[in-house]
């Protein structure tokens, strides 16, 4: 089995194409066989180096691997000038000049559904001859059987006037080329397979087999845009989420696996990846659900590795401690700043929070109280935190957060924390208690 994952390099690396990626990748490792990186950079304006180097990066972020490339489908170009005319000379392809106008005036006389056919010329575009009886059958391997009647298609312009091939040929000649035996992609490539598979009928090569996958769309039923949140790779990336978790779910938008799981490894997911169980119908990313997925796999790293993506993404050292604490709480990457960055940059200023908490009826008394009999406890640590101020709230006659949320605005500036205790031990004694005193003093 050869497969190729084709990407064209005009900006990042969208989720549908991540996912394109990803099912061949999974198909490739579960039955041995060998994905191609082809690179379809014969728009020149747009295929940068810039834009190829998201995919890649994207690629590598995501961990997935690929056996050859990246191929340039550039470089091919003399190939494709080769094959041309070679269809040229056996008459399968021919010159014309005819214009849009031209073939508005075609379907005029033949009626809007005969696809046009041109009369050859010395030079000009080259089109391929569609012939007019019998029909181009897709068999694919999701969708079923699609029936395309010649009658109806134009003769497709394959190369421009200039030479230059257009997307269709190049990916037939491309795939022929390198013994791609699937090919696996989004559905907004089914129109164009009956035209590659004529261009390999001219070529006399064999088909592969297809399998179009359905459209990711957002919640509201349309196509996944950047309106619905993330759409890309890095957008997921910078948005804090692992790609372990990111790799999970997409492979899991559009594809059964196991009812009664939703956490599957790579591995696991090649072990059960097949084209049969992808559905016809459009899968749904929601990021609410990836969002729970992430945290899943969040909790499941060790606290030192936690650590190490923490200090990653957000560019900050010594994050072991308060990721270890917080760990339990946030969902993602990015979720850690806004819950713990008081530990490094000093509460925060939310000044309905101080109101709420330390200006409501008894609140700096609390506060006062919990300032007392954190400033006498030995030795410093979590455990004796905890039970300094469960006694002070039961000798109090208090609620729990009667006690505990002062403290916790008076150390973060805010209601929100990983756990009190632990928060008032990571900071220290003398951090805690000076945070504490700046809270209680006047105005």
């Amino acid at each position: 089995m050869r497969l190729r994952f084709a990407p064209s390099p005009t900006g990042a690396l969208h989720l549908g194409g991540a996912r394109a990626a990803l099912y061949n990748a999974l198909l490739a490792r579960r039955h041995g066989g060998t994905l191609v990186l082809r690179i379809e950079d014969t728009d020149r304006e747009r295929s940068t180096p810039a834009n190829v180097e998201q995919i890649l990066d994207a690629l590598r972020w995501l961990d997935i691997s690929y056996d050859e490339g990246p191929i340039s489908q550039a470089a091919s170009a003399p190939r494709h000038a080769e094959v041309l005319e070679r269809l040229l000379a056996d008459g399968h392809a021919y010159r014309s000049n005819a214009t849009a106008d031209d073939v508005k005036a075609f379907k005029a006389t033949h009626g809007s559904g005969h696809g046009f056919r041109g009369d050859p010329e010395d030079r000009g575009a080259v089109r391929l001859r569609v012939p007019d009886a019998e029909e181009t059958v897709v068999h694919d391997a999701v969708r079923g059987e699609a029936r395309f009647a010649h009658v109806h298609l134009d003769d497709p312009v394959i190369a421009r006037a200039d030479g230059s091939v257009l997307y269709n040929f190049a990916v037939a000649v491309d795939d022929s080329d390198a013994g791609i035996t699937h090919v696996v992609r989004g559905e907004d490539h089914l129109s164009n397979t009956p035209k590659q598979l004529l261009v390999l009928e001219a070529m006399g090569a064999p088909a592969p087999v297809y399998a179009h996958l359905p459209l990711i769309h957002g919640p509201d039923g349309k196509k996944l845009s950047k309106r619905h949140g993330a759409a890309s790779v890095q957008e997921l990336r910078a948005q804090g989420f692992l790609p372990e978790a990111v790799v999970n779910y997409l492979a899991l938008l559009g594809a059964g696996f196991d009812p009664e799981r939703e956490v599957f490894s790579f591995a696991e997911l090649a072990e059960r990846f097949a084209l049969e169980n992808v559905t016809r119908n459009p899968a749904v990313f929601d990021e609410q659900k990836l969002r729970h997925l992430n945290g899943i796999w969040l909790r499941s790293l060790p606290a030192e590795e936690l650590a190490r993506r923490l200090e990653e993404h957000t560019g900050r050292r010594g994050l072991a401690g308060a990721a270890e604490i917080s760990q339990e709480k946030i969902q993602t990457l990015e979720d850690f700043w806004p819950l713990a960055g008081f530990f490094f940059d000093g509460p925060v200023e939310d000044a309905k929070a101080r109101a709420k908490v330390l200006e409501a009826p008894g609140g700096r008394e609390r506060l006062a109280e919990a300032r007392g009999v954190l400033a006498e406890l030995e030795p410093w640590g979590t455990g004796g935190i905890e039970s300094a101020l469960r006694e002070l709230v039961e000798r109090a006659g208090v609620r729990p957060r009667d006690v505990f949320q002062p403290v916790r605005v008076a150390i973060a500036g805010t209601t929100v924390s990983p756990g009190i205790f632990e928060s008032v031990a990571l900071l220290g004694r003398d951090e805690a208690l000076a945070r504490i005193d700046r809270a209680l003093a006047p105005g």
